[in-house]
């Protein structure tokens, strides 16, 4: 067999490897197994919200584990037609065995990565925050730029995406969006992304065609179902309706049936103005306020609830998490792990793999440095 061909195998062999240790198979085997039986027992549902818990740890150990056997058996099959190819010196057939190792090895790339993903709500959907900060009319046409390349990145991984609030700019772009993203491992992957984004580029809206810095923050939050338990007093959140702002039907934009909801001691905020009622508004803002509650209290367990609190002060200078600058030269860089690419319009397409998979291995490298 050729030796790169003969290369790409032993990487994806030590990838899936890799997974293996991950997960602990012969223990993760042994738990799915526990699982199958207490999903095959009839008195499981006498409990629902224990038996939807059973169903789905066994959905994600379940899925993990077929991804593992299926990378095994696709990089066998690979290998055997490779092998066949070269010994045929067919250059056609040994060309297809190359791309079939390609795509195994991106797959198998990312499932490692997956993997890193067990964090109590790393499984969950996400609400995704974008706001304007330092730069006025520049800055609210960098948040609806953010907000375009979030909605790509989710559409390219095969994500739904709902549009749950959205304040325009006086002249162009947003003050403010939020979206839900709903998918397997939708937070988990997103929730590195809170933080200030710094754009510099020549302003389309400067006369004189100067250089502007611009600034706008992401904030992320997990989607919190009902299993898991957020208290509030109601006492603690202000309520507020007004106009929704946005493009609706006739009820939409004339009743303030929009909702904002307040919980005063931690200064968050949930807003919701997609809805026809204003009841069912204030039902999405309430989710919206357990989900953000929760985020934070997820914080504290990693201790950086101080971190997170520097990320909600000042959308402007110091407060960065990754840079765009497209003049005078082109380059996208993450300022915590330092990964960089040139490739400036792909990253504006939704093309953040790189940059996701780098600050989560980073985050749970450091977590378990602190455990």
């Amino acid at each position: 067999m050729r030796a790169d061909v003969e290369a790409m195998a032993a990487d994806i062999e030590q990838s899936v490897g890799l997974l293996r240790r991950r997960l602990d198979w012969d223990v993760a085997l042994r738990r799915l197994d526990e699982l199958n039986a207490r999903v095959e027992d009839p008195t499981l549902w006498d409990k629902p919200e224990e038996a939807q818990a059973v169903m789905r740890d066994r959905t994600r150990l379940g899925g993990q584990v077929e991804t593992v056997r299926a990378l095994e058996r696709e990089l066998a099959d690979a290998i055997g037609y490779a092998e066949m190819a070269d010994e045929e010196g067919d250059e056609a057939s040994l060309e297809e065995a190359r791309a079939q190792l390609r795509s195994i090895k991106e797959r198998s790339g990312r499932a490692e990565l997956e993997a890193l993903l067990s964090g109590e709500a790393d499984s969950n959907d996400a609400y995704l925050e974008v706001n304007s900060g330092a730069g006025g009319t520049e800055s609210c046409d960098w948040a609806s730029i953010l907000l375009r390349m979030y909605t790509r990145w989710a559409g390219a991984h095969g994500y739904e995406v709902d549009f749950i609030e959205e304040t325009g700019g006086e002249t162009a772009g947003i003050k403010s969006a939020t979206i839900q993203i709903k998918g397997p491992n939708a937070y988990g992957w997103l929730k590195t992304e809170s933080g200030v984004h710094r754009l510099v580029r020549i302003s389309p809206y400067d006369s004189s065609a100067r250089r502007h810095t611009s600034f706008a923050s992401v904030y992320v939050s997990p989607v919190v179902d009902d299993t898991i338990e957020i208290e509030i007093n109601p006492a603690d959140v202000r309520t507020d309706t007004y106009r929704a702002s946005g493009a609706g039907g006739q009820h939409v934009n004339k009743t303030d049936s929009a909702v904002r909801l307040t919980h005063i001691p931690t200064n968050t905020v949930a807003a919701c103005q997609t809805e026809r009622s204003q009841h069912q508004n204030r039902d999405k803002a309430w989710k919206m306020l357990r989900a953000k509650l929760y985020e934070l209290e997820l914080q504290k367990r990693e201790a950086a609830a101080a971190a997170l609190e520097e990320l909600k002060t000042d959308i402007g200078w110091g407060h960065q998490i990754r840079s765009y600058v497209l003049q005078p030269y082109q380059m996208v860089k993450d300022l915590r792990t330092d990964v960089e690419t040139s490739d400036t319009q792909g990253v504006l397409d939704g093309d953040l793999d790189p940059f996701m998979a780098a600050s989560l291995a980073q985050r749970v490298g450091a977590t378990r440095d602190a455990a």
